[in-house]
């Protein structure tokens, strides 16, 4: 992991780069400051989301102004910002004792259509395919692309694959995906070029509720294997 790198991102945004991979370790330390950064209780502090390899925190530039013409807000912010990196940003005991949401998944068929490309690619069989997929426990390293979308480390390797060569322009909500290294699951009919290999009934973000992302950076997920029977098509 890199030394952190602090930058504007527009005018009421800076972006903390803690590096530039997708692994366990950067991702843990971009939660980390995250939860450090809600913790400071800055003011004017309006949004702060961590990412895999960095944290975005955006703030009200009045509540960083002063008649002082030499600093601008973001030098300002910065500069608090700074002084917290210094002191040490400490592992945050919320991985510990974050919730597990399981998740059901119908795997293969009409919900995963792309399961027996996967298979072969792993070189196993469709079954082994979604044990490795469900016995994994995966952690949400953020949310992005669209609202509600979880991006989750913590895929057995050998199950990795490249995204489509195509991309579809119709992907179901609910679709269950690897991309590379990563497991996706997409919160509402959308296009995309990850090899889906199921679909979850359940409703990844809803606006109308209290917390409308089902997922949040941080949190422990499992995937559970139900029948097609079992499986009710969420709404869109």
């Amino acid at each position: 992991m890199s030394e952190p790198l602090i930058e504007a991102l527009g005018d009421d945004a800076l972006l903390i780069r803690l590096g530039a991979n997708i692994d366990d370790e950067t991702n843990r330390a971009a939660l980390d400051l995250a939860a450090a950064l809600r913790a400071a209780s800055l003011p004017g502090i309006r949004d702060i989301a961590p990412a895999y390899a960095s944290v975005c925190m955006r703030y009200d530039i009045a509540a960083w102004s002063s008649g002082d013409a030499s600093t601008t807000a973001f030098a300002r912010v910065a500069a608090r910002v700074g002084t917290l990196l210094d002191a040490g940003v400490r592992a945050s005991a919320a991985d510990a004792t974050a919730e597990t949401v399981e998740i059901p998944v119908c795997y293969g068929g009409e919900s995963g259509p792309d399961l027996d490309a996967v298979a072969a690619h792993a070189q196993l069989s469709v079954g082994e395919v979604v044990a490795r997929h469900a016995r994994a426990e995966y952690r949400v390293a953020m949310l992005g692309f669209m609202p509600g979308f979880a991006y989750l480390l913590g895929l057995d390797p050998v199950l990795e694959m490249p995204r489509r060569a195509t991309p579809r322009t119709r992907v179901p909500a609910g679709s269950v995906a690897i991309g590379a290294a990563q497991t996706g699951i997409y919160p509402r009919e959308l296009p995309g070029g990850w090899q889906l290999i199921g679909r979850t009934p359940l409703m990844l973000f809803d606006a109308a509720r209290a917390e409308p992302a089902l997922l949040r950076p941080g949190q422990r997920v499992r995937f559970r294997a139900i029948e097609a029977a079992q499986f009710k098509a969420p709404a869109t």
